[in-house]
């Protein structure tokens, strides 16, 4: 497995954030937002900036991680437009980083998860689009219709796209309630489907702590993954600042100078505690 973080929770400027990353002794970057930009808002001089310091400091570009389908169910065609246009943008800024996939949502839900019913809207906005060999990966969101792999399984089955496999994040899924327990039956489940793995550790519904103290058995997990010869990326989301707890504002919109405040320490000490757990 390979070790990357997703960029904003250390922070906005890449000149900082990139040379860090190396030298922590992670190979990759997942890109969020950088400069208060979201992720599908990039401009071609951000862009050009990224690849050149990736290139730099000889790190690969992870993954994008914009919102793509993090919203509510659109119902008027003008919703519908806004989300395509989303995913257009993103996928322009995925192939333009080279990034091997970038993650997407099953809409906001109001209630019960309803993977079976999201699927066909979004299958509907898929239909015509290329690409362009970016892998499109769903994650175990927290306030989505698939918060955790079971659900997703049931998106994925119902949608019926090769193009579509698993962002699973499992922070997410007890963060939402869903899944208290998403080690082993969650991952056994998911394994084929499994492309990519976001990692953070909340305890319970309340908050998300450092790597290590909250709910999710990482140690466990990670040793399964490389007992089970995973070679994706396991990329840090850490979501843990000290001295402060990351509003519901903030968790849903992760992107930023206030999003991204104390969370290059935090992110800093939870590097060096996946390593140790990746190398132990």
């Amino acid at each position: 497995m390979r070790l990357a973080i997703i960029t904003d929770e250390l922070g906005q400027d890449p000149e900082t954030v990139f040379p860090a990353v190396r030298q922590l002794g992670f190979d990759g970057v997942e890109i969020r937002s950088l400069d208060d930009t979201p992720p599908h808002q990039l401009t071609d001089v951000q862009l050009t900036k990224v690849r050149g310091l990736a290139a730099r400091y000889g790190l690969s570009v992870a993954g994008l991680c914009p919102p793509v389908f993090k919203c509510p169910v659109p119902v008027s065609d003008a919703d519908l437009r806004a989300a395509r246009t989303v995913l257009e943008d993103s996928l322009r800024t995925a192939a333009a980083l080279g990034a091997p996939h970038m993650r997407i949502f099953t809409f906001y839900r109001d209630g019960a998860p309803a993977p079976r019913a999201a699927a066909p809207r979004v299958a509907e906005l898929l239909s015509g689009i290329d690409t362009a060999g970016v892998d499109l990966l769903v994650e175990t969101g927290t306030r989505t219709n698939t918060p955790t792999i079971d659900h997703t399984l049931q998106f994925l089955e119902t949608l019926g796209d090769p193009r579509v496999g698993i962002l699973w994040d499992p922070g997410n899924s007890v963060f939402s309630g869903w899944a208290k327990a998403p080690y082993p039956a969650e991952y056994a489940a998911g394994r084929p489907f499994i492309r990519h793995i976001h990692v953070k550790d909340p305890r319970g519904q309340q908050e998300y702590v450092r790597l290590g103290d909250g709910d999710v058995p990482w140690p466990d997990i990670l040793g399964q993954l490389r007992a089970d010869g995973y070679r994706g990326w396991v990329s840090l989301e850490t979501h843990w600042r000290i001295g402060r707890v990351l509003s519901p504002e903030q968790r849903d919109v992760p992107w930023g100078r206030d999003f991204s405040a104390d969370g290059f320490e935090a992110s800093v000490e939870c590097m060096r505690r996946l390593s140790e757990m990746v190398s132990s």
